[in-house]
């Protein structure tokens, strides 16, 4: 398989160094904790007729326009610092795929840009590739370091990357050389503190464990599962709608009642991955602008009805305090550690990928026999990717807007610790979720079944008429 190597020079506006900015610190943090590059981006077809020269006109235009792709680390004695620079050069792979299926090289060029570390010193975040086959472009391969941007700007990219670069509008989002060193500013320092000022009353007030001890005394491995649900996305719907909100306080909701009948602690803690694009001139930023911020819900002697509302005012606490200095937080948790005596688990995490506009799709109310029919429809697969998170718990929640042959759906990935949950717990957890979403659409008066005080032996809250098992 032959590989050339195209130049693709650029410049851009803006240079400089400052500090990381609060969103690079947190992956900043997770990258040198797991010694793996954290990336983003995939691969696409491409129509015919395009060409090379199109690909690196785009790809100028993009790592031009945006500070972000053409920043790389400067390491001193301390954490390291941003460098951008004002003109450069980045590489487009042409890799030759002909006699071999180009659907197959892209994912091995994708495999192979996702798992080989970036060298923060001297490469750009982004490797590009196409793939050629007897003479013509079919794919297009792009992977993004994470310290670049989030989800949200990775979406800006994409839109970017499907247009007429000549067409675009200038860049006027917030940039993370400003964004760091508007982070030092009075009022951004208020923020922090007043999310810090949450974060200490959250972590006096919680369990400090998520899910009990291990099962074992051993290193951890971790398993992940894919679940398919087109009954939790109508259920879901159906739920927001009727209560007039967004749909992931609900998903939330159900996530924390399914996960306190298999026997988690409750009050239920999960740290959400926020992101602060609502805030101004953050909307349209291609950089990394998500913090992690608790979630805390006591979902105990309610309904489900009561713990959806209850849901929404703990998401919208979550939401408003996920902006803060890292630095000031790692001071918060030592104190309250001190002082309680004992440390507090954070492992639990939830990771709402789905676009920024989560509203409810419009539709008539499900019956309880079309939510019936549904259920048979959710598949559940495993899965053994190598970069997978690195937590007791970490639930992705994506969706699959379905085909002609196969209805919307939510898709919920979970990987978990295997010391604390068996292969058929784990999939108990997000069928559970499915069951909580169906019996809220149906009935949003029914109890959640769970009961409060420490946390019970999984036997004693594995539930007959929903599977779920508990978490060990």
């Amino acid at each position: 398989m032959r590989v050339e190597r195209v130049p693709v020079p650029f410049d851009g506006d803006g240079s400089g160094e400052a500090e990381l900015t609060w969103g690079q610190i947190g992956i900043w943090q997770a990258i040198a904790r797991s010694g793996e590059s954290r990336t983003m981006g995939g691969l696409t077809p491409l129509p015919p007729g395009v060409t090379v020269e199109q690909v690196v006109a785009t790809l100028r235009s993009v790592v031009g326009r945006h500070q972000a792709l053409r920043t790389r680390l400067v390491f001193t004695d301390g954490r390291p610092r941003q460098s951008l620079v004002a003109s450069g050069e980045v590489v487009l792979e042409v890799v030759d795929a002909t006699g071999s299926d180009p659907a197959a090289v892209a994912a091995a060029v994708q495999e192979r840009y996702a798992s080989v570390p970036f060298d923060y010193e001297h490469e750009f975040p982004v490797r590009m590739a196409v793939v050629r086959a007897e003479g013509a472009i079919t794919h297009m391969v792009a992977v993004y370091l994470h310290l670049a941007m989030d989800a949200g700007g990775l979406e800006v990219l994409i839109r970017e990357l499907a247009s007429d670069p000549a067409t675009l509008p200038p860049v006027t989002a917030v940039q993370p050389l400003e964004q760091a060193r508007a982070q030092q500013q009075p009022a951004a320092l208020r923020q922090s503190a007043a999310s810090l000022r949450y974060l200490e009353h959250v972590l006096r007030t919680v369990s400090p464990l998520r899910f009990g001890e291990p099962s074992e005394p051993r290193d951890p491995t971790y398993r992940m599962i894919r679940y398919r649900s087109p009954a939790t996305r109508l259920a879901v719907d159906a739920v927001a709608r009727r209560a007039g909100i967004s749909t992931s306080p609900v998903l939330l909701a159900c996530f924390a009642v399914a996960l306190a009948r298999a026997g988690a602690s409750n009050p239920v803690l999960a740290m959400l991955m926020v992101s602060n694009r609502f805030r101004p001139g953050f909307a349209e930023s291609v950089s990394t602008i998500v913090q992690i911020s608790p979630y805390l819900i006591d979902v105990a002697g309610i309904t489900l009805g009561e713990a959806v509302g209850r849901a929404a005012r703990s998401t919208m606490n979550a939401y408003k305090h996920a902006y803060y200095d890292p630095d000031a937080q790692d001071e918060v948790v030592d104190q309250v550690v001190a002082d309680r005596g004992e440390p507090i688990d954070f492992s639990c995490f939830f990771n709402d990928r789905r676009a920024a506009d989560r509203a409810p799709a419009a539709g008539q109310e499900p019956t309880a026999d079309v939510l019936a029919s549904a259920l048979p429809r959710s598949s559940a697969h495993w899965e053994d990717e190598p970069g997978m998170p690195r937590q007791k718990l970490y639930l992705h929640v994506d969706d699959d807007q379905g085909s002609a042959s196969s209805p919307a759906a939510i898709e919920l990935t979970m990987s978990v610790d295997t010391r604390y949950f068996t292969a058929a717990e784990t999939e108990a957890v997000v069928r559970g979720i499915e069951s909580v979403a169906v019996r809220t659409a149906l009935d949003p008066d029914t109890p959640t079944g769970v009961r409060g005080g420490p946390r019970l032996p999984a036997t004693a809250v594995v539930g007959a008429d929903t599977g779920e098992g508990g978490a060990r």
